[in-house]
């Protein structure tokens, strides 16, 4: 798949054949002794049954075998992992973030993409943070996959060597729409790409609404539309002042949209469902989104209410 699209191809390919290898060699070996065994010594009349002892020569052969052959999967796997702490000098750096469930990819001066655009050719290093749980980012093409952590520091970097699109995804389960979260790395020549870069830094110079970029950065836009798309929740789209038919323990009823139902769903999310989402699949903001903010984002809320 992909055979040398990036740096970090040649050395995870290699440990992953010789491993493969020696285990298909095994099991083929394991499996054929078994069956001969079986049938070899299968109880039948007028054959005398047989006792063995133990073998010397035989423990130190099945010991110091599979010792030689752990320790060159060992070897191989370390030459491959080697390179991929050692990021060049002039890498560029991007800082990758995870969040439930999208990736979101950071160049730095509000120039923000959801798609990761790199040039070929050149070192690139991915910070990796995430913004509610753990997460997996990994590229197959590249041969890269480092988990995403709360607080903890981690990166990744290779260089691409093909133009072209690959695919990203989460490999690390992180709830409903865990398959879901994927992206794409788009190679660019050089030239396209600082052309792209131009662009982006264009787009980021137009104000965003501080409403808006909260919705983002709190993942609410990976569950809810502001286009009126049907996601995992109702859209935000005309959301506000309409009525609402919602579930609150085992009756409907219904309610306005206002900003006593808007904090209410986003502080306690499973004590009135709309009707056709399920329940507990939101999760409570308490402790992680203050007031303040939710007040914000409410009134960019109701801006959206025009645009029905």
């Amino acid at each position: 798949m992909f055979e040398g699209a990036s740096n970090m191809v040649e050395g995870v390919d290699k440990a992953f054949a010789f491993i493969f290898g020696i285990a298909f060699i095994f099991i083929m070996g394991i499996t054929i002794f078994m069956i001969w065994t079986v049938r070899k010594y299968r109880r039948s009349k007028g054959h005398e049954a047989k006792q063995f002892r133990g073998s010397t020569k035989l423990e130190i052969v099945w010991t110091v075998i599979p010792l030689i052959l752990v320790l060159l999967m060992f070897y191989y796997g370390w030459i491959g992992f080697i390179p991929m702490r050692k990021v060049p000098s002039d890498a560029l750096r991007i800082v990758a973030i995870g969040r439930m469930w999208e990736w979101e990819f950071d160049y730095g001066e509000g120039r923000i993409s959801r798609e990761l655009v790199i040039p070929v050719n050149k070192p690139v290093r991915l910070d990796l943070v995430s913004q509610d749980v753990n997460h997996s980012l990994f590229i197959p093409a590249f041969r890269v996959k480092e988990d995403v952590v709360p607080g903890y520091d981690n990166f990744l970097w290779f260089t691409p060597y093909y133009i072209g699109e690959f695919d990203i995804y989460c490999t690390e389960y992180c709830g409903l729409l865990h398959s879901a979260m994927t992206s794409k790395a788009i190679v660019k020549p050089e030239e396209e790409f600082e052309e792209w870069l131009a662009e982006l830094a264009v787009q980021a110079a137009v104000p965003v609404p501080e409403g808006f970029t909260l919705l983002r950065n709190t993942g609410c836009l990976a569950c809810h539309s502001i286009d009126g798309s049907k996601l995992v929740g109702p859209s935000f789209l005309g959301y506000w002042g309409t009525d609402r038919i919602v579930v609150e323990g085992n009756a409907e009823r219904t309610v306005e949209a206002d900003e006593e139902y808007t904090l209410r769903a986003i502080y306690d999310p499973n004590s009135q469902v709309v009707k056709g989402y399920a329940r507990g699949l939101m999760q409570s903001y308490t402790g992680t989104l203050s007031e303040e903010d939710a007040m914000i984002m409410i009134e960019y809320l109701k801006e959206l209410a025009g645009d029905k």
